[in-house]
């Protein structure tokens, strides 16, 4: 039984030589392949986490505001990128994937929310429109650390596919 869940948590990848015929050029190098499928997880997750950023920020704080923000994406992030990105199906180990991503998600906060500071202590007057640009820029520094720690440390058992 468990040769049977662990057979489905990954898909295996064809022998090597099989590869070259499926994918030419850059798409032959799995992390080129990874990369490509991240970012479409990255944009749809960046897109959401602006739309509810600006949502809340007229009502609430922009550090909660990010914050609420970063972790609702976060989560959504993290499954979308275990199933596209990743290729994990399944339910073994995703809880332990979660509860990783959540320490991904603190260091996100880390970044984004430490930019907002440098922001707000540079420019108290900031509009929203400067938190967003803030953020966003931000956000792409934190994205390069989550897909690093995505790779080689959550979800490492797929870095090959």
């Amino acid at each position: 039984m468990e040769i049977a869940a662990e057979a489905t948590e990954l898909r295996p990848s064809p022998p090597h030589s099989q590869q070259r015929k499926r994918h030419r050029g850059l798409l032959k190098y799995p992390v080129v392949r990874q990369l490509i499928r991240f970012t479409g997880v990255g944009i749809v997750c960046t897109a959401s986490s602006l739309a509810i950023y600006a949502v809340l920020r007229p009502w609430i704080d922009p550090q909660l505001a990010n914050a609420v923000a970063l972790i609702v994406t976060s989560l959504m992030n993290t499954a979308l990128n275990r199933r596209l990105t990743f290729k994990i199906t399944g339910r073994k180990k995703r809880a332990k994937d979660h509860l990783s991503g959540v320490i991904v998600i603190g260091i996100a906060l880390i970044i984004t929310g430490g930019s907002l500071g440098v922001l707000h202590l540079l420019r108290p007057e900031a509009t929203v429109t400067e938190e967003l640009w803030t953020t966003t820029l931000s956000g792409f520094v934190a994205t390069a650390v989550r897909f690093t720690l995505l790779r080689h440390w959550i979800f490492r058992r797929a870095r090959h596919v």
